[in-house]
């Protein structure tokens, strides 16, 4: 064997040795968690502790199906998450395009601007919204947290929605201006059907990061008909005592959507990663 290929082969053992210890790091509070969600009361504080459970039970999963308010904040995570990604779109979309098109020297500070309230994390902004929302009586309400959840996945999805826009050459716009098309029926008819994988992209992460989100909901709303579902799963730690097997089983059933939702649409990722490349 050749020394290049013996040095090709050391570094791709070398690069899964690296891929599996990540995986192992970031899986195993995941299987952690789904071992406790199969536990009894008394086995959860059995010493020393073990990945699996002696006597696995599904007890947990049935009590939090039909003993709490689950489904309903299943119900509510799946309507702010709804909406949240229909109002991202429809106000990112035009906003997005106007950017790739736009042709002047203000382009850049405002693209620097909006990547600047990207990096505002929702926690410095919560104390702020609970005041302004409190004024606007948008507290404890259903519109207050989506429209709270609109402006934070805004500045995100209009940049990577821009990054697909340039991609497409300015040559097919002109085309269809000339025989006859407004610039909002080439944004719908044409622009829109050759950027597929970037809205598939914009619609999958607006998904995930509202799906997970905590700190907004937790400061806006009181009313538990109106939690989602990661607010719902705080409701497991209040009290005399924790609950740590229902609140373990809650968080596996939480986090299924999201796994599901990401095994069905998991080529669009890999063609919004790998487009890049394969046009450069």
């Amino acid at each position: 064997m050749s020394r290049n290929r013996k040095k090709s082969l050391s570094s791709t053992i070398f690069l899964y040795v690296v891929y599996l210890i990540i995986i192992v790091v970031f899986l195993f509070p995941v299987l952690w968690v789904f071992s406790l969600s199969l536990r009894s009361l008394s086995e959860i504080f059995k010493y020393p502790p073990h990945l699996l459970p002696s006597k696995p039970t599904l007890e947990n999963y049935a009590k939090v199906l039909h003993m709490s308010l689950i489904k309903r904040y299943f119900l509510n995570s799946f309507l702010y998450v709804t909406l949240t990604v229909l109002g991202t779109l429809i106000i990112s979309i035009p906003a997005s395009y106007a950017f790739s098109r736009m042709r002047n020297k203000a382009k850049g500070p405002i693209l620097i601007s909006i990547l600047a309230f990207q990096m505002i994390s929702p926690l410095i902004i919560a104390i702020p919204i609970y005041g302004y929302f409190m004024k606007l009586h948008l507290l404890d309400s259903y519109a207050g947290v989506i429209i709270a959840y609109i402006a934070i996945q805004l500045p995100f999805v209009t940049w990577l929605m821009k990054g697909y826009f340039d991609t497409i050459p300015i040559s097919i716009e002109e085309a269809a201006f000339i025989d006859g098309c407004t610039r909002t029926q080439t944004l719908i008819k044409i622009i829109l059907p050759l950027s597929v994988t970037g809205f598939a992209t914009a619609t999958i992460f607006t998904i995930i990061q509202s799906w997970s989100q905590f700190i907004i909901p937790f400061v806006i709303l009181n009313s538990s008909k109106l939690f989602p579902v990661t607010l719902g799963l705080y409701q497991y730690q209040i009290g005399e005592t924790i609950q740590t097997q229902l609140l373990a089983a809650a968080s596996v059933i939480s986090i299924i959507p999201a796994i599901v939702l990401f095994l069905i649409l998991q080529k669009f990722i890999v063609k919004s990663l790998t487009g890049g490349a394969i046009k450069g």
